[in-house]
């Protein structure tokens, strides 16, 4: 399925627009890579791991990387 689909899919079950879907998801990631929470050494290896043009992966780079990396656990 490719990221148009998976948009489109959530954004309808959920009601919301696909930009809406893409902001919030942006947000959730962004979030994640800058709480101070999260500012440990494991959860930075974790982070450094995710292949992205920029500091923090958009989500078409989240989910591709999430993705290979199920493929690889199976």
């Amino acid at each position: 399925m490719n990221m148009r689909k998976i948009y489109r899919k959530v954004a309808k079950e959920y009601g919301v627009s696909v930009e809406e879907v893409k902001r919030e998801m942006q947000a959730a990631i962004t979030d994640a890579y800058t709480n101070p929470l999260n500012n440990n050494e494991i959860t930075k290896a974790y982070q450094s791991r995710v292949p992205c043009k920029g500091e923090i992966p958009t989500p078409e780079e989240l989910i591709r990387h999430l993705s290979e990396q199920a493929k690889q656990n199976y």
